[in-house]
This record gives structure tokens, sequence and C-alpha cells, in this order.
């Protein structure tokens, strides 16, 4: 038995979502039948995933008010699904599925991989202040963390950055495989930029709305670059009513807020369609220990490149790893003229964006499509396999 278990939610327009299928995949494609176990789904969510036949999903209900007590009620449905079984390899997301199994290796599984692609001792405090000020649940976090990856016989992380974090916290060199994310260049088909029009640019942000995403950078540019020319900016992704509500707030303050368009969460299929409709991505990540010291891979850096939209980044070694000058217009993070001057820059120069876009494209094909991450992850498997 092989076990892909994830307190994610599966399907759902989240870039973890989408990371699980393409991993989970061609895993069980390649090596025969696999579990995989995640959070229940919301109701009603469209995501557009597909698994293969030989990936039997079991989606656990996480009853509780807060992530705590959410966490608790995983972890007993996951042992309790798991009671009786032996596992010949766990892969494991996080801490929240994986200390249980990291303390029952040998029992519950044989092998254990550890995919890190976040730290909640260093992420769970963007999306819940209040964590930030607790110093014992900190505590008690880094400890399961250490578990984890103690326990692991394979860790593997998207970023480089993530990389070296893992091995100041012990983790020797070859037990850790760099992995980025990808996307399917089939499904992301390329389109040549188009010329503005005279109503100016269509900037586009997609992804989450959490404060380390840098939304709130990308209303200031929209109102900078609006003092001298015209645009609009689309967000669109999940997030809270009350992070919608602070945006929205932002942005009438601004006096952008009749040029925001603030969208849901949309299939696959219909952020290709929306990216195709914009002129310029925005992926404006701030500079924090969550994306400069933990380290991150962003999907949306990754899929925009692979699109042909012009895509303008925080410069951070992150993004770096993705993307270079010759693929996307790289900025100070954190800085809303920083951005706005580089949507005058594209504008100003309108052969930047079809240099820019074709480039980005020629680095996916090259080496970041989920295919070439799928070699790299049996790769991974087959060495650990070998030992």
């Amino acid at each position: 038995m092989r076990v892909y278990a994830s307190f994610d939610p599966f399907p759902a327009p989240k870039g973890a979502a989408t990371h699980i299928e393409a991993f989970v995949s061609r895993l069980a494609l390649a090596q025969g039948p696999w579990e995989l176990l995640t959070v229940a789904p919301s109701p009603g969510t469209v995501a557009g995933h597909a698994l293969p036949p030989t990936v039997t999903h079991l989606a656990l209900p996480t009853p509780g008010r807060s992530v705590i007590e959410r966490v608790l009620a995983f972890r007993r449905e996951l042992l309790r699904w798991w009671d009786g079984r032996q596992a010949e390899v766990a892969h494991v997301r996080s801490i929240f599925e994986g200390y249980p199994l990291a303390r029952g290796k040998g029992h519950l599984c044989r092998r254990l991989v550890y995919e890190v692609n976040a730290l909640p001792s260093i992420e769970l405090k963007y999306h819940y202040p209040g964590v930030a000020e607790d110093d014992e649940l900190l505590l008690k976090l880094e400890n399961q963390e250490q578990r984890c990856l103690e326990a692991a016989d394979l860790v593997l992380t998207p970023s480089p950055v993530t990389a070296e974090l893992l091995q100041l916290r012990g983790v020797p060199a070859e037990r850790i495989r760099v992995i980025p994310n990808g996307v399917d260049p089939e499904r992301f088909a390329w389109r040549a930029p188009r010329a503005w029009g005279p109503e100016g640019p269509r900037l586009l942000y997609a992804g989450t709305l959490s404060a380390w995403q840098g939304v709130g950078v990308a209303l200031e540019a929209l109102a900078l670059y609006r003092r001298d020319h015209p645009a609009r900016l689309t967000v669109v992704g999940p997030g809270r009513k009350r992070q919608r509500r602070r945006l929205l707030e932002r942005a009438a303050a601004l006096g952008v807020d009749e040029h925001v368009e603030f969208l849901p969460s949309c299939t696959r299929a219909e952020l290709v369609e929306l990216h195709h409709a914009c002129d310029v991505v925005l992926a404006p990540l701030m500079p924090n220990d969550r994306n400069l010291v933990q380290g991150c891979c962003p999907l949306k850096v990754v899929e925009a490149m692979a699109l042909g939209t012009p895509l303008i980044a925080s410069d951070m070694p992150a993004v770096r790893a993705l993307a270079n000058e010759e693929h996307a217009l790289l900025v100070r993070p954190g800085s809303a003229k920083a951005l706005k001057d580089g949507v005058l820059r594209l504008r100003e120069d309108p052969t930047l964006g079809a240099r820019l876009s074709e480039a980005a494209r020629a680095r996916v094909e090259a080496e970041l499509s989920w295919e070439q991450a799928g070699d790299a992850l049996l790769a991974a498997y087959a060495e650990l396999e070998s030992r």
C-alpha cells in the first residue's frame, strides 16, 4: 500500500491541489495503486482536477471552529482509516498529517517521504496573525517539524531557498531533492502579448488574498500608475471575507475601486482565458520570512510564464529560481512605485513584453513542466527504493 496524505482540500482552486494532482497522478501511473487522503473540499468546489483510476481518493471530514481543532480532527480520521494497515511508503505534505505518521513509522509505514512546501512555525502566522505571539505553540510546531524531518527517508521541496533552510535545520543535503512546481504546457497554451488599447493595460493578480502575497501593493501600484495613464486591475482567487473586505476598503481609500475587479476562484481553463484577456501579470510577493527565509515556489509565476502574458514579480531568491531578467521584470519587493515603474517600462517599450513572453515560455518548456517535475519525482523515488 502506498499513501499520499495532505491536510489540504481536494479538489480546490489553490496551487496545492494542482501540485497534489500532478504528483499523485504521476506516482500512480508509474507505480500502480495509490491512496490519496485529503481534506474534504468546500461544497460546490469546481476545480477541474482529474485523477487516474489507479488513485483512490478519500476526503476526510475536518470539523472544528479553529485550525487546531480541524487538524486534530483530520489526524483522528487519518489514524482511524490507517488502523490495521501498514504502508510501504507514506508521502506527506505537512506536519499536520505527517507528525502522527513520523511517530508511528515502522508500525504505520516503512518509509516516509516529507514534502516541505511550507513550515507552519513560519507560515501559520500569515494566515492567523494571533499565532505570532504564541511562543509555546510555535515551539510545538517547530518540534513536530523536526520530528518529521528526522523521520523522513526523503525530503522534497520546490524551492532551493527552502532546501537551504532545511539543511540549517539539520537535514543532510543527500536526503533533500528540489523539484520546482510546474505547468502543463498544453493546458496552459502560449499566446503572444497583444497591443494595449486606449483604455490602458488590464493588470492581473491571480492567487490567494493573503497579505504576504502583496495584493495591497498591487492596488497601490494601480493608483500610482493611474495618476498619469489609464489602467485596470483584475484580482482573482480564494480569500476570506475579511481579506476581501479589507482590499475593497483599501481600493476605495486609494480612489481606484471603480477600476478594480474582484473575481472568485475559477477553473484552470477559465484562468487561462483570463490571462490571455489581460496585458500584465503581477506577482508582488512581500519581503518577509515566509518568502525570504522559508522560501516558496509561486505557481502563479510559472503559469504566467507559460501563458505568455508579461510578468512583473518581486525580485527575491525564490522567484529568481524560476525567472531572471530575460523572463520577467523583477522589481523591489514591497514597493508599489517599483511595481508601477515596471508597468511603465512595458508601456514605453512595446517590444519588451514580447521578448519577455517568448523567453519565459521557452524556459517553461525547457525546465518547468509538470512532466519534468514528475520525472524528477520518480527519480527520487527510485533512488529511495534502491537504498
